[in-house]
């Protein structure tokens, strides 16, 4: 694992000081270590924040000492989230967390079948329900890599498009070299399909209904496979877990037979996936086909390396979305003015990041810590020691 070459609160504070200088009381520094450590403290509203913050005042102006020895009334907190720039703090968000993921390139990473290392990338979006509920709809999509959900890039959909016109833009410009981004079927689109080979990567998208003649030409393969079968037409694979209470059977395969026959962008294999789940105590079975379509070759992955990008995908619901709904509770936060839902959005996911950095897997401990000791966080932030 290399060292990083600055910490979170270098980077934050990239992000223009849009206040005036005159009648400033308080650093810029100063304000975003007390936002910053305020949500890692599990801090959802301002009147949380500041209340948690004035409890918790000798610790923090100890370690912070700023000019003015106080915390800041919560009209302060509320105009820096509200009126911060939100372009410069995601880009920011998004560098600090590309620098996690190249200090710790190896973890989950998937091995290809020429012995290269990948990384797994998803793409998917999320309501801030909390903030949509009082008519500020915050739609935000994110790029988040599969092995430690680190957020690389995040955006935000216009009300009046979706994801299929947010996700180009999100990965433009981008170099996806040795990586393979999944998305779920809303983002199966023809677009996407040339513009991440184009930009030297591959993709891994689910097919359904939305794509009609594209799922109906999956599905009738490999319910009516051709005979006879060529070798090595149809590879499979399968694995056995039981967690949860359930016995969990899986069954991928995949197959090259479709590849001159498909109106679709770099096809090179589809796949149908069976999962089969049987509850132990009751003996209840279930079984969930879903079929997938991906632009990797045979020389690079074979049906194991699907199975785990296919299972690596979920990592943005399980342990993103999951957690800052659930931990942070972001989709109870009544913030809504202005820029700061997605602030602190970006906030969530660079914490978030930062945490799972530096060995924290239970983020439900990492903030009652946090909030017991904020001193503590503070100096993971990056607060000099006095």
């Amino acid at each position: 694992m290399e060292p990083l070459p600055a910490f979170l609160l270098a980077y934050l504070t990239q992000v223009p000081d849009f206040r005036q200088a005159r009648g400033q009381r308080f650093t810029w520094a100063y304000l975003l270590a007390l936002v910053a450590t305020a949500v890692a403290a599990g801090q959802t509203t301002i009147l949380a924040m500041v209340s948690w913050a004035t409890t918790h005042a000798p610790e923090l102006l100890s370690v912070l000492q700023p000019v003015c020895p106080r915390i800041p009334a919560p009209a302060t907190w509320r105009r820096l989230v509200a009126q911060i720039d939100i372009a410069a703090l995601e880009q920011q968000a998004a560098a600090y967390n590309q620098t996690l993921a190249a200090a710790d390139p190896v973890v989950g990473s998937v091995t290809m079948c020429n012995g290269e290392v990948w990384h797994g990338q998803a793409v998917d979006g999320k309501d801030v329900r909390g903030a949509s509920a009082h008519g500020a709809d915050t739609f935000l999509v994110s790029l988040v890599r599969h092995e430690n959900a680190y957020v690389l890039a995040q955006a935000a959909v216009h009300v009046k498009t979706n994801e299929i016109t947010a996700v180009p833009a999100l990965l433009a410009g981008r170099d996806l070299t040795a990586t393979v981004t999944t998305m779920d079927a809303l983002l199966t689109q023809r677009q996407l399909a040339r513009q991440i080979p184009d930009q030297k990567g591959h993709y891994l998208m689910i097919a359904k209904e939305n794509q009609p003649t594209l799922y109906n030409d999956i599905a009738l393969l490999f319910q009516m496979p051709p005979v006879p079968m060529l070798p090595g037409e149809l590879l499979t694979y399968q694995t056995l877990d039981k967690a949860h209470g359930r016995l969990e059977h899986r069954t991928l395969e995949c197959s090259t037979a479709l590849n001159a026959y498909l109106d679709w962008p770099s096809v090179a294999q589809v796949i149908r996936r069976t999962c089969r789940r049987q509850t132990l105590r009751t003996g209840a079975v279930e079984i969930a086909v879903s079929y997938g379509i991906t632009s990797l070759p045979r020389t690079l992955a074979g049906p194991a390396q699907l199975e785990q990008l296919w299972r690596g995908h979920w990592t943005i619901e399980n342990r993103l979305h999951y957690v800052r709904d659930e931990t942070l509770r972001e989709d109870r936060c009544q913030v809504y003015t202005g820029n700061a839902p997605q602030a602190l959005a970006a906030l969530r996911n660079v914490i978030l990041a930062l945490l799972r950095f530096h060995g924290w897997s239970n983020i439900a401990a990492a903030t009652r810590c946090y909030a017991a000791e904020p001193q503590r966080f503070l100096r993971l932030l990056g607060v000099p020691s006095q």
